[in-house]
């Protein structure tokens, strides 16, 4: 399967009920808190598969090659975790914010 991004077609949500009907590991990524200008409001979802095809977005594109492979290694671990981006993070260089804000995600796996 090939990973998609199309933000105006997608829903996150049926997508993820549609990929654990399936039998599909998937994870919900949603965005918790922000700071300053963010490109995404508080309760914005992204769904992530265990292939790593996502729907939805919580930055409109800079975060979310990051936010999947935290969602992929929270499927494996059977964990949940708590993300930070921003201009300040040590990782700005490669996923930060372009809009100068800070933006909390919290990703967790979904089971039917």
């Amino acid at each position: 399967m090939t990973t998609t991004f199309d933000e105006r077609r997608d829903d996150p949500l049926a997508d993820l009920e549609r990929w654990i009907a399936q039998g599909q590991k998937a994870a919900l990524a949603t965005v918790v808190a922000t700071w300053g200008s963010s490109p995404r409001p508080v309760g914005s979802h992204m769904a992530v598969n265990e292939t790593g095809d996502f729907t939805g977005s919580v930055s409109g594109g800079c975060i979310e090659g990051a936010v999947i492979k935290a969602a992929r290694e929270s499927l494996a671990a059977g964990r949940t975790a708590l993300l930070e981006f921003g201009v300040s993070n040590e990782m700005a260089w490669e996923v930060g914010l372009a809009c100068g804000g800070r933006i909390q995600v919290f990703v967790e796996p979904v089971s039917s």
